[in-house]
């Protein structure tokens, strides 16, 4: 019996590989940094939500030192037992004085936050309406919450409004990345806050691209579009482009306060160690401060733009560090990845599920620790792969 079981996971595996869909995993070694050290070479990395250049940052470094000498390295316990630690209560203050909303409170992954928040605010009998490109974990929570789910094509705010104004439930809420993860376009957040204003809905983002990225100041897309709103619910991922590890959701205090009884990925978890809340401190002030990483990241994503002009495959419309070629094909995608890879250039391979079916890509991420030379390296590399490929 237990033959059988086990040979219909072969046969699923085998059936993946042959489509192309097959996953594995490089092992990496140092730091993570535009040069990579993977499996005994040095590779030329964009594959990296690092996007500030933050994740081997010696201020960082020395903080989780100091931090982890003064709280040690495990908190213990859940917040809600004896696991909430002053540093990460100095933390949600901080991060919510940084976003610009009354409150926050910490998760330990962003994917725990979203399942969290959703499943604590709807049930059976609401309903969610979700971009149909919008990242698993909000997918995943809508589910796990038995809400009536809604999705509507991407960007499609005429098909969104019909479904807001046909829907008798009884709470709405609305979902959207605020930049996605693999097309890296922005959402159009002020469109979406208006709808949700006029059917009485939540509008929760998932800012996870871009906390550190967009704005002035790096306080993400609230900040870009200049919107605060109370209905607002804001949740941003601490181990992309802050360099660290956990997530937050932001909002009106008594949006927190609900979490805090409600959500049971925040309850029934072990708090993050408090060594990294203490680390994030730190991470908060570079990324005000440094500026010149933002400045940068938009240079070379003008250089990569400029450089690489693709005929077949398409370079996606993006003025994120999310740099996506569309190539189409399983296995066009995964030949183009092997010859920069051939070539010491380090670019995934993205393929369905986690984009839609024909839409195979190589997913490019830049980071301001990479160079303008790097970046035309990468560009020329691009071009002729294409062109080998033919």
């Amino acid at each position: 019996m237990a033959d059988s079981i086990f040979s219909s996971l072969a046969d699923d595996l085998a059936a993946r590989d042959a489509q192309g869909l097959l996953r594995s995993r490089r092992v990496v070694d140092g730091m993570q940094q535009p040069r990579l050290r993977v499996e005994g070479r040095e590779l030329l990395s964009f594959c990296s939500n690092d996007y500030l250049g933050l994740a081997s940052h010696p201020e960082l470094i020395a903080a989780l030192q100091r931090s982890a000498g003064e709280a040690g390295v495990g908190s213990g316990a859940s917040h809600l037992i004896s696991g909430h630690h002053r540093l990460h209560h100095e933390l949600e203050s901080a991060l919510a004085g940084f976003v610009g909303l009354p409150a926050a409170l910490l998760f330990s992954t962003g994917y725990m936050a979203n399942l969290g928040v959703v499943g604590a605010l709807v049930g059976r009998g609401d309903a969610v309406f979700a971009d149909r490109l919008n990242h698993a974990s909000l997918n995943d929570a809508v589910v796990l919450s038995r809400a009536e789910l809604q999705r509507y094509r991407h960007h499609d705010l005429a098909a969104l409004e019909k479904l807001l104004a046909r829907s008798l439930a009884k709470r709405k809420l609305v979902l959207a990345d605020a930049v996605f993860s693999m097309d890296g376009d922005v959402a159009p957040v002020p469109q979406l806050l208006e709808l949700c204003e006029r059917f009485d809905a939540w509008l929760l983002l998932d800012d996870a691209h871009g906390f550190g990225v967009l704005g002035k100041y790096g306080r993400g897309v609230l900040e870009h579009f200049g919107l605060h709103a109370p209905r607002i619910i804001y949740m941003a991922t601490l181990g992309k482009a802050a360099g660290v590890f956990g997530a937050f959701v932001a909002g009106e205090a008594v949006l927190v306060d609900t979490l805090l009884q409600h959500a049971r990925t925040y309850t029934y978890t072990t708090a993050m160690p408090p060594a990294l809340a203490g680390t994030l401190l730190v991470s908060l002030r570079l990324i005000e401060q440094d500026d010149w990483r933002r400045t940068h990241l938009a240079k070379l994503i003008a250089v990569l733009r400029e450089a690489f002009k693709p005929t077949r495959w398409r370079l996606a419309q993006s003025d994120t560090a999310i740099q996506p070629v569309i190539i189409g094909s399983n296995e066009e995608a995964l030949a183009a990845s092997k010859h920069l890879l051939e070539h010491d250039i380090l670019v995934p391979a993205i393929r369905p599920p986690t984009v839609p079916n024909g839409t195979a890509r190589l997913r490019v991420s830049l980071s301001a620790t990479h160079t303008v030379e790097d970046v035309e390296r990468l560009a020329a590399a691009l071009q002729a792969a294409e062109t080998a490929l033919a």
